[in-house]
């Protein structure tokens, strides 16, 4: 009777209407199918999503270097008239107001950005700008990416946020992501979408649910530094470039096990171990995947996966809030990647900084039985720069176990400024520049060992 009673209090339903049902299942499996289900494509691995970015990218690729580098100059420009010209109708919309009245730093950034993006597409000024290595790659390999990746990834989020779906999964395998991972079982998602597609999908999605209380300060910053996880597509482009795809299976295996045996560490050391667990304030809290007494977990989590969809009253507002998204992100985040990863690139390609901080490595390296150590250490820290730069170290070194190492550890460090840490930085997810770089380095000195030893004792 005591259960019976304890149900009805939390007001769990016998039945839902058919049309209830489909509001929850038709979004969610359409979700799912363009985020989660991976495909293969001409033998390389990918999403419903990554399908549709592709296509769009190789449409109009002569035209995308030309689009970035008028959104970021105009991203400047709006954002230099409104600190210059205060409009009302700016600051009767909080959308214009949170994208355009920026504080000075993202400002100057925004105007690096811009400066960056004419000089590379137009290969005027100095050539450490424009260069292949540094504005070249960020405006004609990485911006083309992440334009696309984002238009999509933003227009369709709502299907795995706002029917339903995050909250029947979290309930379902909390109690496996709960003692394991000390987060609540949605971040699953997140690393579901990382894993099947991009790691700054998955950093997206993080800061949606922080931002919409969902995930406290401690567990978005959590999720974001471990598990926006690398795809299995990049992993395979890493793998081809140092020339080890013929081992692939082995080099993604053991970077699945150095990734979770991450997860499961970092969480409980600083910095990440001292994040409170509060949620964003303008929300509060918004998540419950507890399951009462008297009913299955796949009963309750269904319940609160139609409720959630029930909440959704407009499509209208559904598609609105995915196009700003994509114009926030193009004209926020863009134009910090394009200053901020060309300046990491400047200092990692042109400068003996990385070389300087990777001399500790040496030893360990030595220690670890890596050939080559002195030419490998520096892959072991470039990385923070950028995810491919350590590939790049890498492939001119002539041992192949020091080429796998290598390989695992760029994929296995997630954090990177010219993309993820821009991302994290930008948002409101509490986590800083200095507190990005200790975790990088708190991942490079756990998964290394690991990367090592099962180098040594299985592969090679």
């Amino acid at each position: 009777m005591e259960k019976v009673q304890h149900v009805e209090q939390f007001g769990v339903k016998k039945g839902y209407s058919v049309k209830q049902t489909l509001k929850f299942l038709v979004p969610s499996l359409i979700g799912v199918l363009l985020f989660l289900v991976p495909l293969s494509v001409d033998g390389t691995v990918t999403i419903g999503l990554g399908v549709m970015a592709d296509a769009l990218q190789a449409a109009v690729a002569d035209y995308i270097p030309l689009f970035i580098t008028a959104v970021v100059v105009l991203s400047a420009l709006a954002t230099v008239w409104i600190k210059s010209v205060p409009i009302n109708a700016v600051k009767n919309s909080s959308f214009l107001t949170g994208l355009l009245d920026v504080s000075p730093i993202w400002l100057v950034l925004r105007i690096f950005g811009a400066i960056f993006a004419v000089l590379t597409l137009t290969e005027l000024g100095p050539e450490v700008i424009w260069s292949g290595l540094t504005g070249g790659t960020v405006l004609f390999d990485l911006g083309p990416v992440l334009m696309v990746w984002f238009l999509f990834a933003c227009l369709f989020m709502p299907l795995l946020l706002q029917f339903g779906l995050m909250d029947f999964i979290g309930t379902v395998v909390r109690k496996v992501m709960a003692p394991l991972f000390k987060l609540p079982g949605r971040s699953s998602i997140d690393a579901l979408a990382s894993w099947m597609g991009s790691g700054t999908v998955g950093v997206l999605l993080t800061t949606q649910q922080y931002e919409s209380g969902y995930y406290t300060k401690r567990e978005a910053a959590v999720v974001a530094t471990n598990f926006s996880i690398a795809s299995i597509a990049f992993s395979l482009v890493i793998a081809r470039f140092l020339s080890i795809d013929h081992m692939f299976v082995q080099f993604y295996a053991t970077v699945v096990v150095c990734g979770v045996v991450a997860a499961v560490v970092c969480p409980r050391i600083p910095p990440l171990s001292w994040k409170k667990d509060t949620y964003y304030g303008p929300v509060g809290k918004q998540i419950n995947e507890e399951v009462p007494d008297g009913i299955s977990t796949l009963q309750w989590g269904f319940q609160k996966a139609v409720e959630k969809a029930e909440g959704v009253k407009s499509y209208k507002s559904v598609v609105k809030s995915g196009v700003q998204n994509v114009i926030d992100i193009w004209f926020s985040l863009i134009p910090l990647v394009m200053a901020l990863g060309t300046i990491a690139l400047m200092i990692a390609e042109f400068t003996p900084i990385f070389d300087y901080l990777s001399y500790p490595f040496v030893p360990l390296l030595q220690v670890l039985q890596i050939p080559e150590a002195q030419a490998a250490a520096p892959a072991m820290l470039v990385g923070f720069a950028d995810m491919f730069l350590p590939a790049v170290v890498g492939s001119g070194i002539e041992s192949e176990l020091t080429r796998f190492v290598i390989g695992v550890m760029s994929l296995s460090q997630l954090i990177y400024m010219s993309e993820i840490g821009i991302l994290l930085i930008k948002s409101k997810i509490p986590v800083s520049f200095g507190q990005l770089f200790i975790i990088f380095v708190q991942r490079t000195v756990i998964t290394l060992p690991i990367a090592a030893l099962m180098a040594h004792v299985l592969f090679f």
